[in-house]
């Protein structure tokens, strides 16, 4: 997390992505999500103490999971277009919840005891999560801070490659 740029555009085409704003992300993300997960943990269970114990919990487990997800995704091309971002966005967000439903359902199970509760949050959140993942890719889109356009290619071979500015 040193801040240097990758070398595989991510986001709006021909930009990089430095590991800081993936983390940045991450965090954001995390903030947004435990928020939703107390709520609906509160809602299901009725229990303050479980729904901070649930919260908190996922607080530690996805924050990484995020970040490796975040990583992992830069590697894929496809979507990286305009055209195609909003497909993108969705479908980086429903696999981040397919992932992020199973921590849920783990962590909520082991809280309450009650696997029928755990079912209920994990459910609930497939829907609240997608949405709200969704909308934070689209403000994170919106965010220049920690991407940089790739070096531009010399006119001539013989000449040296040129930092964007």
């Amino acid at each position: 997390m040193d801040g240097t740029l990758d070398t595989i555009p991510t986001g709006t085409a021909g930009a990089h992505e430095a590991h800081l704003r993936s983390f940045a992300k991450g965090v954001s993300w995390r903030f947004i999500g435990s928020m939703d997960t107390f709520i609906l943990s509160f809602l299901v269970t009725g229990n303050p103490i479980w729904a901070v114990s649930i919260a908190s919990a996922e607080a530690v487990t996805k924050i990484t999971l995020f970040y490796l997800h975040e990583r992992a995704w830069r590697l894929v091309r496809w979507g990286r277009q305009d055209a195609a971002h909003h497909v993108r966005a969705v479908t980086k967000g429903a696999s981040w919840r397919a992932l992020a439903t199973v921590d849920t359902f783990l962590l909520s199970w082991l809280v309450t005891g009650h696997i029928g509760k755990a079912a209920t949050i994990a459910s609930f959140e497939t829907v609240t999560k997608i949405a709200l993942f969704y909308l934070h890719e689209q403000l994170w889109a919106r965010v220049p801070w920690g991407r940089a356009e790739p070096p531009r290619r010399p006119a001539k071979d013989d000449e040296p490659l040129v930092e964007a500015a």
